[in-house]
């Protein structure tokens, strides 16, 4: 049975610590015929001249209504990057703790590790299915191992992570598991959030760059109990989330069944692709997405990427990464941007053996 006690992870000097009091954070109230004094900003109005919400309430109440979760139990970040950086910090100790990841994964969480001082120990999927090793993931376990991270549905192997897995992992480990869900929107499974409730130990992760289409002012979101939020809150930086960024995501968030129907188009797309795919004489595999994007093996990665770039269509070759050699990622565009790709692939694919 699961042991997990926050208070037995969060960093000493972490637990110790008093968190900055912004002047938002003192007197929280807004009214239009208050004068502010407090916070040394400029006094004439252009928009913008004061400090934004530091706790992106308004944000948190719409995101809390699509969700159905507490807004309590939501932190935002600077993108996602910024919310997995403040759970290293607030959570392992540098030059001592380490954490377990999948690989292949998202490179962020190597990253953030060595910018932490954290020993980042990989567990290789199971070539098969690229579903996680769990034998091995407990191997990599010790005294030290502070985090396990999965990405579900994962990037770049596009497959989410099969539920049996996830509740095996968050039951025998009593550290915190951390489920990244960027591309949940794309997948038919449920997300993790609602379960956090019965497993203090899981936090889930999700973002407005993907499905909802604001890549572009990189807000990303965790899910956890309200102790693991109140910590994070402690560390983060007082003004994380400009204004600019707060009302565009109001805006858009506002308005989700706009983010719905996009979804449904992207995932429709998917499928056309998938099937075009097929039919291309130099793709050897195309392996299962349940995200906005598609994993293939060719015959060989390199080629095709620069014939691809040759043609003004950009991809992503991952036969770098751990057991995707030869293979390519493809992201799903529009129907025209699709049908581009797909007339340059067959384009290619006559020529297969000619030379």
């Amino acid at each position: 049975m699961n042991q997990f006690n926050i208070n037995n992870i969060i960093r000493p000097n972490v637990k110790a610590m008093k968190a900055y009091s912004s002047a938002r954070d003192e007197f929280q109230e807004i009214n239009d015929d208050f004068v502010f004094l407090d916070a040394n900003e400029n006094p004439f109005n252009n928009g913008l001249n004061r400090y934004p919400d530091p706790l992106q309430r308004n944000v948190k109440t719409i995101l809390s209504e699509i969700k159905n979760f507490p807004t309590n139990q939501i932190l935002l970040g600077n993108g996602s990057d910024e919310v997995l950086d403040l759970i290293f910090r607030a959570f392992c100790e540098p030059n001592q703790d380490n954490v377990i990841a999948i690989s292949p994964s998202y490179g962020m969480y190597s990253v953030l590790a060595n910018l932490n001082a954290i020993e980042y120990r990989k567990s290789l999927l199971n070539e098969k299915d690229f579903q996680p090793n769990i034998d091995d993931i407990f191997e990599k376990v010790d005294d030290n191992t502070k985090m396990i991270f999965l990405c579900s549905p994962n990037n770049p192997t596009g497959e989410i992570i099969k539920r049996d897995s996830i509740l095996e992992i968050v039951n025998r480990f009593n550290g915190l598991v951390i489920i990244d869900e960027a591309y949940i929107d794309f997948a038919n499974e449920t997300s993790w959030m609602q379960e956090i409730q019965n497993y203090p130990n899981v936090i889930v992760t999700q973002t407005l760059s993907k499905a909802v289409g604001l890549a572009g002012i990189r807000l990303g979101i965790l899910y956890a109990s309200q102790e693991i939020v109140d910590v994070l809150n402690k560390i983060k930086p007082p003004y994380n989330i400009n204004q600019l960024t707060q009302l565009k995501a109001i805006e858009i968030l506002s308005n989700y069944n706009k983010v719905i129907d996009a979804t449904k188009l992207i995932i429709q797309q998917k499928n056309v692709l998938e099937k075009a795919l097929t039919e291309i004489s130099f793709v050897k595999k195309i392996y299962p997405s349940d995200a906005n994007f598609i994993l293939i093996k060719v015959d060989n990665a390199d080629e095709r990427y620069n014939q691809l770039v040759e043609k003004g269509i950009i991809i992503r070759n991952r036969t770098k990464d751990d057991l995707c050699e030869n293979c390519l990622r493809i992201t799903v565009g529009t129907e025209e941007e699709n049908g581009k790709l797909i007339e340059i692939l067959k384009l290619l694919s006559v020529y297969v053996g000619k030379f």
